[in-house]
Order: C-alpha cells, then sequence, then structure tokens
C-alpha cells in the first residue's frame, strides 16, 4: 500500500491561563518573559474606561515598565501597525501585551512582525512570510469569539487596497494566552452575540476542514456544544459567570480547532466585507455562515449530522441529508435568537462590490481548506443568497 506523505501541525502558546482572577497573573509572565519594557496595545474604548491602566499597574508591579498604545481600531489596519510600531520603537520596548478581542490582538501581531522583521506589514500577507520570531507576547482577552489570544493567525486591513489580508504564521503565535471571564463581564449583549457567533463559525468551518483531524474534531464538537448552550444566556444576561466562563472555554477551544485545520470560504467572504465596508467581523460570519454551510453540505454530509447533533437538534429516525439540515436550522436560530442581522442588505452591502469581493475571497488564505471547491459565480452567488 502506498500512503502519500501528509503531515499536519498543531500550534499552540506556550501557556494559557483561563478561569477567574488569571489576569493577575500577566505581571508574573511578562517578568517570566524576560521584559523589561513591555508595549500594551490595546483600542480607545478599554484605554478610556481604564481597564488599560488597570492591567498596566499589574505588570508594572513585577517590575515590567509598560507603554500604552491605544491605537487598535475595531478592524485594525495597516497604519494601526506601523504607528504602534513606531511607539514600540520610541520606548525601547522589548515586549508586546494585547488587551482586548481579536483587533486588539491581531494589530499587536502586525506590530511584533515588523519589529522582529522589518519590512512592512503588507510583507506577511499569506502563509509563513516571515523569517524571524516576533518579540515575546500576552495576550489578554476582553471577548470570548475571535481566540486570537491564541491562534497564529493575524488579520490586518490594507488601506490601501480596501481588503482585510490574511497572515497565518507560526511565529504570531503568542507565547502566553490568558482568559479571564472576570473581564467579560462587561462586554454588551450585541458584541458577546457577535463574538458568539464568530467562534461557532470558528467550530463549524474547522470541524468540516479538508485539514480536520481527531485533534482539530474534538476541540471543535466541545466547542459547538458549549456555545449551543451557553452563548443565549451570556447575552440573556452579561453578568451570568457561568455562562461568561463556559463561553470562554468554547471560543479558545473552537481557536484550538481553526488554529491547526483552517478556515473556509466564510472567512474568505467576511474578510472582504470587512474590509470593503469596515464591517464587524462576528456579524459578517454569522450571516454567511448558514448560506455557506448550504453550499458545503454535499461535501460531507456525514459532518453536518454531527453538527446538528453537537448543536442540540435530534436526529434520530432521519436519513443523512435530512439530519445534516437540522444543522442549519440550528445555526440559524442561534443567530435569530441572539439578534444577529438577517442579511447582507441591513448592512448596506452593494451588490456592485460582489464580483471583486468574490475575487477577492477565492485568493484568500483561509479559503484553501474548504470542504467543496467553488467557482467565482458560485461565491457570488453565495453572497447573494445572504442578501
Amino acid at each position: 500500500m502506498s500512503v502519500v506523505h501528509q503531515v499536519y501541525g498543531y500550534f499552540m502558546p506556550t501557556v494559557n491561563l483561563m478561569g477567574a482572577g488569571a489576569v493577575q497573573e500577566a505581571g508574573k509572565q511578562a517578568k517570566i518573559l524576560g521584559g523589561k519594557v513591555a508595549l500594551l496595545v490595546t483600542d480607545a474604548f478599554l484605554d478610556k474606561s481604564g481597564m488599560s491602566k488597570q492591567i498596566a499597574d499589574i505588570i508594572e508591579a513585577e517590575g515590567v515598565k509598560v507603554a500604552i498604545y491605544p491605537g487598535a481600531e475595531p478592524n485594525p489596519t495597516d497604519k494601526n501597525v506601523h504607528d504602534g510600531v513606531a511607539v514600540f520603537e520610541k520606548e525601547a520596548c522589548n515586549m508586546i501585551v494585547s488587551l482586548g478581542g481579536g483587533s486588539s490582538h491581531d494589530c499587536a501581531k502586525g506590530i511584533g512582525l515588523v519589529t522582529g522583521n522589518g519590512g512592512n506589514i503588507r510583507d506577511f500577507e499569506g502563509v509563513d512570510q516571515s523569517k524571524n520570531p516576533m518579540v515575546p507576547m500576552i495576550a489578554i482577552n476582553t471577548t470570548a469569539g475571535t481566540a486570537s489570544e491564541m491562534t497564529r493567525f493575524c488579520i490586518i486591513t490594507d488601506s490601501s487596497r480596501h481588503i482585510k489580508m490574511a497572515i497565518v504564521d507560526w511565529h504570531t503565535t503568542p507565547n502566553v494566552s490568558i482568559n479571564d471571564p472576570l473581564l467579560m463581564m462587561g462586554m454588551p449583549a450585541s458584541l458577546t452575540a457577535a463574538t458568539g457567533m464568530d467562534a461557532l463559525t470558528h467550530a463549524v468551518e474547522a470541524y468540516v476542514s479538508t485539514a480536520a483531524t481527531p485533534v482539530t474534531d474534538s476541540a471543535a464538537l466541545m466547542a459547538m456544544k458549549l456555545i449551543s448552550k451557553y452563548l443565549r444566556r451570556a447575552v440573556a444576561n452579561g453578568n451570568d459567570f457561568e455562562a461568561r466562563d463556559q463561553m470562554a472555554y468554547a471560543q479558545f477551544m473552537a481557536g484550538m480547532a481553526f488554529n491547526n485545520a483552517s478556515l473556509g470560504y466564510v472567512h474568505g467572504m467576511a474578510h472582504q466585507l470587512g474590509g470593503f465596508y469596515n464591517l464587524p467581523h462576528g456579524v459578517c460570519n454569522a450571516i454567511l455562515l448558514p448560506h455557506v454551510s448550504r453550499f458545503n453540505l454535499i461535501g460531507n454530509v456525514e459532518r453536518f449530522v454531527d453538527i446538528a447533533e453537537a448543536l442540540g437538534e435530534n436526529v434520530q429516525g432521519l436519513s443523512a441529508r435530512e439530519a445534516a439540515e437540522k444543522a442549519l436550522t440550528a445555526i440559524t436560530t442561534l443567530s435569530k435568537d441572539v439578534n444577529i442581522p438577517s442579511g447582507l442588505t441591513e448592512l448596506n452591502v452593494k451588490e456592485k462590490d460582489l464580483k471583486l469581493m468574490a475575487e477577492n475571497a477565492m485568493k484568500d488564505a483561509c479559503s484553501a481548506t474548504n470542504p467543496r471547491l467553488a467557482t467565482l459565480e458560485d461565491v457570488i452567488q453565495i453572497y447573494k443568497n445572504a442578501f
């Protein structure tokens, strides 16, 4: 029997801290990593709220100085990255700490890539384009969705081309991730919903990915089960600690899954919506997920049966195709329950932009592991179906 070589990687931060009070360990971890001056990358809201100072105080208590850069926009741009590089160099930093959701983490990773390798952030678009590692990085998460605090994915908007660059590079994996649910208690319902549906998209796309393995499957399925059980509760009552805690685990496991199995057309297409219109990534994913899943269904019906069961659907007595359809119903129902917009029309997406967005989506690194190959016309039609 001949065997074709197929090597699967498994990427994770070296240290991952979870649970109430985990953020109190940030200073100790910064000191262990040899930090002298840390660049704290965050967004304007978390800076104005005082959370960035709270974290800076924890780190500085261990003898590591902190310079705060609050320039991460909701969809971080190449300009955000290079402005951060300037602060990093001016303050003579030797490590990075990111605070926030995916935007802060991705901006921080971009800063780390440029400070470690030189050049422009655009040089690193694609897979493993860097030659040198970043400086040490700690990622402190405040949302339950993107899992950027523990992945090798970095999404940065190229402001000249109006596209989101997918940078997939093992050098961008943070050294330490921190998920403290106490930091997530104040998230508004809309952000909770969007980030939660982002996590569900990660789990679903990773599970049907052509690069899925038993290791990623186990994480993806458990993530789906937890999201199905706890996302509604977290949206309904942001002070529900159990729901926040379990959603932190859910998004982390979804990250474990897609960090190693990668994603598919949902993300490839959502990145274009974000780049063109500066739309919230989680909302774009949530709207596209059932439509891309319907397109993908014939590529692996049995996997969608598993997804239906993980999302709590009763599939006993149904044919495989009928059971698989239940997965699409469950996704749509959850999205509706947490008040995600019903379609792209509500986001003011223009049909005239679909062809260019579809062309760019097919080039996106995330699309390479989609379980069903699409033509340009297929991708345009999926966008139209999502209107």
